[in-house]
């Protein structure tokens, strides 16, 4: 999964919609999100891990509490994301449940979560939260849980990385640099030497 553009509109610390072009970061496929203590960046983590699973990039997060406290009284709260996957295009919206003036008439009232996966082939796009999710599953390969942990490493998260056993270690950097292939040659060299 390559991201390509990600939208957020009054989601966490981004009141206004903020929208962050990864083709412009070149074609290596690894990123490193860096700044300021606050300045968004495990935001952006929880914006494409929603996107994608309904879900924040970390344990600490959850959905319910993405709505900026920043935002202006009717700014939408969502994410979008566009990314590449087996070399298809992809586009998912999704937003959180939260609360929003009345279109009509005082007050405030609840927007119901949503969620639609977009298709660049012509395919009707899905429309239902659970059903993207597992839409997006069955694109990408992997779950949530697969996710956070071999192609987001959130900041809370790297510790946990660097203190897991060393068959756990090794199997997550395989996945992350896509080495398991060295390591099925590798045992057919054994296999074969035997």
């Amino acid at each position: 999964m390559k991201p390509e553009k990600l939208i957020i509109s009054a989601f966490g610390p981004y009141a206004a919609e903020t929208e962050v072009d990864f083709t412009k970061l070149g074609d290596g496929g690894l990123y490193l999100i860096t700044g300021d203590t606050g300045a968004g960046k495990t935001t952006i983590f929880d914006a494409i891990t929603f996107a994608l699973f309904g879900e924040a990039s970390g344990a600490v997060r959850e959905a319910g509490m993405f709505q900026s406290k920043y935002a202006k009284a009717g700014t939408p709260t969502f994410v979008e994301l566009t990314f590449l996957s087996h070399g298809k295009r992809y586009r998912v919206r999704r937003n959180p449940e939260y609360v929003r003036p009345k279109e009509r008439g005082q007050g405030v009232t609840t927007q119901a979560a949503r969620a639609e996966l977009y298709f660049y082939d012509g395919r009707q796009p899905v429309t239902k939260t659970g059903e993207v999710t597992r839409a997006v599953e069955q694109i990408l390969g992997f779950n949530y849980g697969q996710f956070t942990q071999i192609a987001m490493i959130a900041q809370g998260d790297f510790l946990r990385l660097l203190l897991a056993k060393s068959d756990e270690r090794k199997e997550i950097f395989s996945r992350i640099f896509d080495t398991r292939i060295f390591g099925r040659v590798q045992e057919e060299l054994k296999n074969r030497n035997k």
